[in-house]
């Protein structure tokens, strides 16, 4: 990775993730004695901006929270991890976004997550004077597909207008797994490049067979529909990368895997950071690649993003 301080712009989910572990989940009616309890800042956007951070950018987030404790916990978290919250606009009608966790001893969980201020981010919170300065010194612009699609599109052509590079992470729900019929708004072929993983990527292509040796013709599926590159993450297969000159694959790190929750942001946001100072794709998918492998290798998901060091290291080992 080139030396320089970028500046990428993160617009994405920000929430408040708390967990308790128990021994067994309670059955309707019953109450379970909590073993342990944690509260911590999560989401695609928080983490994706605190990875890029740690890589060396100057870093502005563009997200939503409420008016609460919460919200507040969340920009002193991020102002902690040096990354910008004066885009990190405040909904007065909406909690701040909490996913609600209960663990039990086996390691499963059940999950009840309310996006709260996240669908509450508007077009007028990126239409004025200082979000077009910013955008117009920026040098990435990195988006979470996580967020109301309506906003997305605004986004991506607030970035397009300033003429600036937009990674596209699609992040489907599993509400959209279920509709998406392959068809994404228009305004997100546009992007430069597109980050699905494996599962997306087949939900988003016409190839009749979803399997890994049919992912390169998924790949060129999304170019024919106007995607600059798209990177698919290919998770203990590494990933590929496909653009209008071919396709290749990147190979995957051995790492001793203990958790995937933040490997994806890791290798969103060290990706962005690698873009902005002019890498080559191939070679930025590399440096992803080799912090998205160490997110795996820890609990956590802000806990286990990688410092560019950690990163670099990893990249020596390489014969």
């Amino acid at each position: 990775m080139a030396s320089g301080k970028p500046t990428i712009v993160v617009i994405g989910s920000v929430f408040v993730d708390m967990a308790i572990r128990c021994v067994d989940f309670p059955a309707t009616g019953e109450i379970a004695q909590g073993s342990s309890f944690s509260c911590t800042v999560n989401g695609a956007g928080a983490n994706q901006a605190v990875q890029a951070a740690f890589c060396g950018c100057e870093v502005y987030l563009v997200g939503k929270v409420g008016m609460d404790e919460f919200g507040r916990m969340i920009k002193d978290n991020l102002a902690g991890f040096g990354v910008n919250c004066d885009f990190v606009f405040e909904a007065e009608a909406k909690n701040t976004g909490v996913s609600v966790s209960l663990v039990s001893s086996s390691g499963a969980n059940r999950t009840v997550v309310s996006k709260g201020a996240n669908q509450a981010l508007q077009k007028s919170d990126i239409k004025g004077e200082d979000f077009e300065e910013l955008l117009g010194r920026a040098d990435i612009c990195l988006i979470d597909g996580g967020l109301e699609k309506d906003f997305i599109c605004s986004a991506i052509r607030a970035a397009k207008l300033a003429r600036k590079k937009v990674i596209l992470d699609p992040a489907l729900s599993s509400e959209q797994f279920e509709d998406q019929s392959g068809q994404l708004p228009l305004d997100y072929y546009t992007a430069d490049i597109l980050v699905p993983n494996f599962a997306e990527a087949a939900e988003l292509t016409t190839s009749q067979s979803h399997n890994i040796r049919t992912v390169k013709l998924m790949g060129s599926d999304l170019i024919a529909r106007g995607v600059g590159c798209v990177v698919i993450k290919l998770g203990k297969r590494g990933a590929l990368v496909v653009d209008k000159t071919g396709a290749n694959q990147i190979a995957p790190f051995e790492v001793n895997f203990v958790d995937h929750a933040g490997c994806g942001d890791a290798f969103d946001g060290a990706l962005a950071a690698s873009c902005a100072v002019g890498d080559k794709i191939r070679d930025a998918v590399k440096f992803a690649s080799a912090a998205g492998a160490l997110a795996c290798t820890k609990f956590g998901s802000q806990e286990s993003l990688p410092k560019k060091e950690e990163i670099l290291e990893l990249l020596q080992e390489l014969p």
